[in-house]
């Protein structure tokens, strides 16, 4: 059931706030493969099936809940996540999702050529590599040579603090930050998530998520890593 206090969280959310962003492309291909298209400058992407918080297990160590998890037509593995505190967005935090995913992809007697590309997609509140750039691209160099190394690893940091206007991708930073999504400039982005927040099914699927973090101690361990920074 909705109460006053779900309908004003659901009101102020927005699409950097992982309750917002894990419900909008919950099993949305179409909008997921919109803003990887952006992300990545790869306007023929085509993105193949998505699954929101998708936990890979480690039998032996720990195991890690993505926010977003996409394939798409070429076999490429995606791991897209919203960062509102920068210890969440450490390097070694990126590191290990890579890991992870190769982990949970390798299949026995698959030669290792055959590992399909990963792509680690943190989208930060924050400059939290202090570049001052809009996006960052991380991927192994040789550094004698400063040729790239082509294990298909790629690790990118969308800086969610970076203001401006005119290109897909800075229009696509302002609209992770906008309440109202009439305020919102990707169109196709502004109505999915008017959709959300007016349809009462998926207005109760925030709230639901919003109870079930509440309820695994996560939300509030999140507001007060918040605090922090």
């Amino acid at each position: 059931m909705l109460t006053d206090e779900h309908l004003e969280m659901i009101k102020n959310l927005r699409l950097i706030d992982d309750i917002f962003f894990s419900v909008f492309f919950d099993n949305n291909a179409k909008d997921t493969e919109y803003v990887l298209r952006i992300i990545l400058d790869k306007p023929d992407l085509k993105v193949l099936e998505v699954q929101p918080q998708k936990t890979l297990e480690n039998l032996f160590g720990r195991s890690v809940r993505f926010d977003v998890f996409a394939t798409d037509d070429n076999g490429k593995l995606y791991n897209v996540e919203v960062q509102r505190a920068d210890a969440g967005a450490l390097p070694t935090r990126a590191r290990y999702n890579s890991a992870m995913l190769d982990y949970h992809t390798a299949k026995k007697r698959e030669k290792f050529s055959e590992l399909p590309d990963t792509f680690v997609i943190f989208i930060t509140e924050n400059d939290v590599l202090k570049g001052g750039e809009p996006i960052y691209h991380i991927d192994r160099v040789i550094k004698e040579t400063g040729t790239n190394f082509n294990d298909g690893t790629h690790i990118i940091y969308v800086n969610g603090s970076y203001k401006g206007s005119g290109t897909a991708l800075l229009d696509l930073i302002h609209d992770f930050f906008c309440t109202n999504p009439s305020d919102m400039r990707h169109k196709q982005l502004a109505e999915r998530a008017h959709f959300e927040k007016t349809n009462r099914g998926e207005m109760e699927k925030l709230g639901n998520f919003s109870d079930e973090l509440e309820q695994r101690g996560e939300l509030k361990g999140r507001r007060e890593g918040e605090k922090k920074n």
